[in-house]
């Protein structure tokens, strides 16, 4: 496998995966109303978001201060009842969000608190942009099938409205230009969200969900693309399709070279950004339309729970015996494949 890292997993399942809304919905045509003032001097057509991403609405949370919080936490709980395990049988809790309030301590130790996590159980975070979550699934499994834990929950929360709110002030401002525009474009497209999954022994689970195997490759000399903070994202929204999809179209040749038939699996989730991505994913990989779910038009890009969310808004639809592909992408530019069998 050239240039390429390839993880076979032996015995480690998704037990469950679960989900939290952000619970206030925000249109794009209200994004074009906050956007007036740019959107006259510019001459900037009204619709574009919708237009050119396919982004109808984002979400973002009620309580501005710790809805993020609440949000992990619920879908953390879910996530353990569904996989019937309790608090103590957690060997990592491992927080994969993008969005921080701060730069220390971790994130998972405020969730680690918020959910009354046992002192026995380690946290810390995975930031890998948008691919984190994935990453966190396989560091899990290698934990996991070592013997160093049992139970392994992965959490994540994206918090979006600060930066749109920065975008949004900084693009109406009276020097902004349509080159100020087309950097920030993206910011506009992203979602508030959260996620949780538990991972455990397959040996232990037959009624788990076994993860096989995890591709992954970095083009790390595209890092430049995409920079942003929780205040300002600047986005070669053209340049990171580009080179995201060269990058996917390497990795999924050389899983496929090594056995892995990535072509004929039945439900494929990639990460979810635009229209525009999702087509040409479609067509350089040949995985039909159909056999993808989207949630982007209504949540937007949630950035690195955007995967989890939607394989858990997705899993009823998926029969037992059917094979899954989470495909995480993560400014960088970075990209891993995971397949898990349902």
């Amino acid at each position: 496998m050239s240039e390429n890292s390839g993880f076979v997993h032996r015995n480690t399942a998704l037990l469950a995966v679960e989900a939290t809304e952000a619970q206030v919905p925000v249109s794009s045509d209200e994004i074009d109303e906050m956007l007036a003032p740019a959107r006259r001097r510019l001459r900037l057509p009204r619709g574009i978001l919708q237009r050119v991403a396919g982004v109808h609405e984002r979400r973002w949370w009620r309580d501005k201060e710790s809805g993020w919080k609440q949000g992990i936490v619920l879908a953390a709980e879910r996530a353990m009842s569904r996989a019937g395990i309790t608090r103590d049988q957690v060997g990592v809790l491992i927080n994969a969000s993008v969005s921080r309030q701060h730069l220390e301590p971790a994130v998972s130790t405020s969730v680690h608190d918020a959910l009354g996590m046992p002192r026995s159980c380690m946290n810390f975070d995975i930031t890998n942009a948008c691919l984190g979550f994935v990453n966190a699934m396989t560091v899990a499994s290698g934990m996991i099938e070592s013997g160093q834990i049992q139970y392994a929950l992965i959490v994540g929360a994206e918090d979006i409205e600060e930066v749109q709110h920065g975008t949004i002030g900084r693009l109406n401002a009276k020097g902004a230009t349509r080159e100020d525009f087309n950097n920030q474009f993206a910011s506009l497209t992203l979602g508030s969200g959260a996620a949780a999954a538990v991972l455990g022994r397959a040996d232990a689970h037959p009624e788990g969900h076994r993860i096989t195997v995890t591709q992954a490759r970095a083009g790390t000399e595209h890092h430049e693309l995409c920079i942003g903070d929780m205040d300002d994202m600047r986005t070669d929204s053209e340049g990171l399709l580009e080179n995201g999809i060269e990058l996917i179209l390497d990795t999924w040749k050389d899983a496929n070279a090594a056995g892995h038939d990535f072509a004929s699996i039945e439900h494929v989730i990639p990460h979810q950004v635009s229209m525009v991505y999702t087509r040409n994913f479609s067509k350089i990989t040949g995985v039909g339309m159909e056999r993808i779910p989207i949630s982007f038009p209504e949540w937007g890009n949630v950035a690195s729970e955007a995967v989890p969310m939607t394989l858990a808004r997705h899993q009823e639809n998926i029969a037992r015996g059917e094979r899954v592909l989470l495909l995480g992408v993560g400014s960088g530019l970075n990209t891993a494949m995971m397949e898990v069998q349902w």
